[in-house]
């Protein structure tokens, strides 16, 4: 491999590894990725499948040195061990709930010769958080080197934050923004996790209720904006999509086609008529990466509401995972060309979409 080839490990292949490995694969030219590897703990033939899929579409595979003969015996060539995966690394993207465990024990002593590491929502405190179209301004070279992908829900709420009331970026227009998160219980692709019925969240937070708001906070924080958010969650048993309630009260007065036309201008926010999350799922899978909507939110229009001209009400979908993959591949670009990394996103928005 040459001196200065740009590689890309990502660590898992979980709900958001493998999507994202399929993304970056696919979009792996116009990313300017030269060579894209995953690692594996376990060597499974359940994985198997799997497995051969991302290495045909050109992800080399890594491992436990102590792990590798298990892996080739069923078949799985490896490339390199982990620890040489992570030397070569120039962004590693963590995909796991162990982030913050692997800083400690395993990024920290590759600092010098990596450019980014990069961790999903779960893991709080690894990083500047971070989702595309909301605080690109506020990533700062070498700075941060460390930088936290918030949750999908995170991104749904932020970004009607964003478009709704923070147009003429004073944060003083919002007065309160209040959400309700309800929750798939667990992806398609998971067995576990599945709720029988509908299970009510406790707000675990003393000021922000869950972490929704409370990551909300933080993201808006880094561009010096502290807002004035609260949020409930609850799981439903469905494996179809999270879906949120809001009520953002601002402090302009707004009329409902001055609602749509915001959410409207916003390349990132998808707009429907449907009020069901099957028919937005279905899209998805028909329509998307990997069944995948890159658009960071799916606003239902007959659902949204102007109360006594100053506060805003309805509901949205969070398009499965599709915002926190996106804002993954930007930091990946952000990190490898922090002078175009903009240019170098435009293919992936064929799967952005304005109607649904």
């Amino acid at each position: 491999m040459a001196q200065n080839a740009r590689h890309v490990h990502v660590v898992g292949t979980g709900t958001i590894g493998e999507p994202l490995l399929g993304l970056l694969c696919t979009f792996r030219k116009e990313l300017g990725i030269d060579t894209i590897s995953f690692n594996k703990k376990q060597a499974l033939t359940s994985d198997r499948p799997k497995v051969r899929a991302l290495m045909r579409r050109g992800a080399l595979l890594a491992a436990d040195k102590e792990m590798i003969p298990k892996f080739e015996e069923l078949g799985m060539k490896i490339a390199f061990d982990f620890e040489e995966a992570l030397e070569r690394a120039s962004v590693v993207i963590d995909c796991t709930p162990a982030g913050n465990t692997n800083k400690t024990q395993n990024y920290a002593r590759h600092e010098k010769k990596t450019l980014g590491f990069v961790a999903q929502g779960s893991e709080f405190g690894f990083g500047k958080p971070y989702a595309r179209g909301i605080n690109d301004e506020a990533l700062v070279r070498v700075e941060d080197q460390y930088t936290q992908v918030v949750s999908c829900n995170t991104h749904n709420l932020a970004v009607v934050i964003d478009t709704l009331a923070l147009q003429d970026k004073d944060p003083g227009n919002l007065v309160e923004g209040r959400f309700v998160l309800i929750r798939r219980s667990s992806d398609i692709s998971q067995d576990g996790s599945f709720v029988p019925a509908p299970a009510a969240g406790k707000h675990d937070d003393a000021r922000f209720g869950t972490h929704h708001a409370r990551d909300a906070w933080h993201l808006f924080k880094t561009l010096g904006y502290e807002l004035p958010l609260f949020s409930s969650a609850m799981k439903v048993n469905t494996q179809y999509m999270h879906s949120m309630w809001f009520s953002i009260r601002l402090r302009e007065k707004i009329t409902l086609p001055q609602v749509i036309g915001r959410l409207r201008e916003n390349q990132r926010v998808a707009l429907t008529e449907k009020r069901s999350a099957n028919t937005i799922f279905s899209f998805g899978r028909d329509q998307g990466h990997f069944g995948r909507l890159l658009s960071q939110t799916v606003v239902s229009v007959p659902t949204l509401h102007v109360r006594d001209e100053h506060e805003v009400v309805g509901f949205t979908f969070t398009p499965q995972d599709g915002n926190s993959l996106l804002s993954s591949v930007a930091l990946a670009a952000w990190y490898l060309y922090p002078e175009d990394y903009v240019e170098r996103l435009q293919p992936l928005k064929a799967f952005f979409f304005e109607e649904i």
